[in-house]
């Protein structure tokens, strides 16, 4: 049931968190009334312990504008007190970026931000930090806009931190990727044989050296789907949309796209402790 505030309880809210911002926001008593187009004493009357009276509706909004809080926090409706506008803008963002994940500056900005915390991770295609020179070569070489030699210097300044960092770092692959990739299938097409078999031995290499603060886990892609996703601890979560990434910082989408990766982890069809004996499998089929 609503527990509703009786009026004294609510006038002492106001009174509270009215003096907390004004003291933060260095105005004043005076310049607060100018700005909200009242008496200095009207300000005063509102502080006033002695005073159960609420001011109208106009004067609260003024006031929150003029502090920069917001007027339901004001009155005790919420605990947030930034305003609304800038709640959204600092939940959600959008960044304009290339077409890798991993190797994008912001995405290593973030990276850092959150480290300590585990990092999970659904890749567009193999993860970037996993791939070989030759291989970022291949992939890189159509773009105009990022040299290949920029993407292996920056993939390998991604690994070095993934080695050196305290996060946990888990990552989910449908089942079709790795197999397409090793068939050079689809987005692979064209990929040598050579350059198949070393992509292959070297993430078996780094997946060995950095197992188990590295897992990775391959779903069945025919009864669970996932957009190429990252979440960054209890911090952020990051959709990559392929021009954008588009990235959440309030709890409840954070923890959505948490449990998201989690059912991709709960349903895989290889299990990171198995991950290693998969690759040789079609390391072996080469």
């Amino acid at each position: 049931m609503l527990t509703i505030p009786d009026k004294r309880s609510r006038a002492q809210t106001l009174r509270d968190r009215l003096g907390g911002a004004l003291t933060a926001s260095s105005l004043s008593r005076a310049a607060l009334a100018r700005a909200v187009g009242v008496d200095r004493s009207t300000i005063t009357q509102m502080l006033a312990e002695d005073d159960a009276r609420m001011p109208g509706g106009h004067v609260v909004a003024c006031c929150a504008q003029a502090l920069d809080v917001s007027a339901d926090w004001l009155l005790g409706l919420t605990d947030k007190p930034e305003q609304v506008g800038k709640l959204l803008a600092s939940s959600l963002s959008i960044s304009e970026t290339g077409r890798a994940t991993t190797l994008d500056d912001q995405i290593f900005e973030w990276q850092r931000e959150a480290e300590g915390y585990k990092i999970r991770h659904v890749p567009a295609t193999l993860p970037d930090i996993l791939k070989t020179d030759a291989m970022l070569r291949w992939e890189y070489a159509p773009l105009t806009h990022r040299r290949p030699d920029e993407a292996i210097q920056a993939a390998a300044a991604r690994l070095d931190f993934l080695a050196l960092t305290l996060s946990d770092y888990e990552m989910a692959m449908p089942v079709h990727e790795l197999e397409s990739f090793a068939r050079a299938e689809g987005y692979y097409t064209g990929l040598s044989a050579r350059i198949r078999a070393e992509q292959l031995d070297w993430m078996a290499e780094i997946y060995d050296r950095l197992y188990p603060g590295l897992r990775v886990f391959l779903y069945d892609a025919r009864t669970t789907f996932s957009a190429p996703v990252t979440v960054f601890g209890p911090k952020i979560a990051v959709i990559y949309m392929g021009r954008h990434y588009l990235a959440f910082r309030d709890r409840d989408r954070v923890r959505a796209m948490t449990l998201h990766f989690d059912g991709l982890v709960r349903e895989a069809e290889v299990a990171s402790h198995t991950f290693m004996d998969r690759l040789k499998a079609l390391r072996g089929a080469l």
